[in-house]
């Protein structure tokens, strides 16, 4: 009887074991990209000293800083709010990022201006990247003098972690 508990035992200490296996395998994995485009007001709903409201509209291309190049010749466009007040600054938008296949993700971004840093979470995905989940830090890597009136011009970068459902 002792043996065969035991041995019930080590069967029960496989299995878990076994069955960590795939939990292990759906872990987190890393996200780092560089993106570079052009970003325009659209509109302005209000501007006064005290407060000024606009949309704003991007569009450009998106790089891959990891060796295995997944998230590497993706294009995004980008929708937003900007508010302005006296110390008080913030920006909120949507990203929508498609691969070379044509499946997308979307994002959703919050930017305090004047942060080095702002955020951003993974909220919707399509084809191989249905149920995408993470998320993560984005910050300026250059910005160039802008080409028209209105219009911003630079990269920034992406970090975080992502996963996706097995």
């Amino acid at each position: 009887m002792v043996y065969r508990s035991k041995w019930i035992q080590a069967v029960a200490i496989v299995f878990g074991f076994v069955m960590f296996i795939p939990v292990a395998q759906a872990e987190q994995q890393n996200f780092d990209i560089t993106f570079c485009g052009s970003t325009k007001v659209t509109e302005t709903l209000l501007e006064s000293q005290d407060l000024i409201i606009t949309t704003f509209e991007g569009k450009g291309i998106v790089r891959s800083n990891l060796k295995d190049k997944t998230f590497d010749n993706w294009s995004y466009h980008l929708l937003g709010v900007r508010q302005e007040i006296p110390d008080k600054s913030t920006a909120f938008g949507y990203s929508k990022y498609m691969d070379p296949d044509g499946d997308i993700v979307v994002q959703e971004n919050l930017y305090p201006l004047g942060a080095k840093e702002s955020t951003w979470k993974f909220l919707y995905g399509t084809g191989k990247w249905k149920g995408i989940k993470g998320s993560g830090k984005t910050a300026v890597v250059t910005r160039a003098k802008p080409i028209t009136p209105g219009t911003r011009q630079g990269c920034l970068r992406s970090t975080g972690k992502f996963e996706l459902p097995k």
